[in-house]
């Protein structure tokens, strides 16, 4: 029986902004935690998936930063708060910042397309199949 093993690891946007917040001295709340995460990923264009699967994603990598010992969870009654601790952060950053450089030196920088990388006249956009072709309205008197 040979077992079929999938070695390439994309870098993980979500756990990379959890360092990155966890990192600080401050402690949060999950519902805290996930708006400034969820912010950060919005304005990397990088939240996909609907709002509820990032929350259950984030939730999830968070429990793995808490089971490797990078993030300890402290619960007082019903409330639970997430703190970073400064030396496994330190670590599980490094092997992010491997990683990302690692992926993008083999597949290069993953990016979607951007409009500008679109810009030209409206023909050339419309051979290309990426918008309708616009034509203009003749107007009237010109002749």
């Amino acid at each position: 029986m040979s077992k079929l093993i999938f070695s390439r690891r994309a870098p993980d946007n979500i756990t990379e902004e959890l360092v990155a917040v966890l990192s600080s001295k401050a402690s949060f709340e999950f519902k805290g935690l996930f708006d400034v995460i969820f912010l950060n990923l919005r304005e990397r264009n990088a939240a996909s998936g609907g709002e509820e699967m990032l929350r259950l994603r984030t939730y999830e990598k968070l429990q793995s930063l808490v089971s490797q010992g990078a993030v300890t969870r402290t619960v007082s009654g019903v409330i639970k708060k997430y703190k970073g601790v400064g030396s496994r952060m330190v670590k599980v950053s490094a092997e992010m910042k491997l990683l990302r450089a690692e992926w993008n030196a083999s597949y290069g920088t993953p990016s979607r397309p951007l409009i500008s990388d679109f810009l030209g006249s409206p023909r050339s956009l419309a051979t290309a199949g990426r918008m309708p072709l616009l034509l203009r309205k003749p107007q009237s008197g010109s002749d």
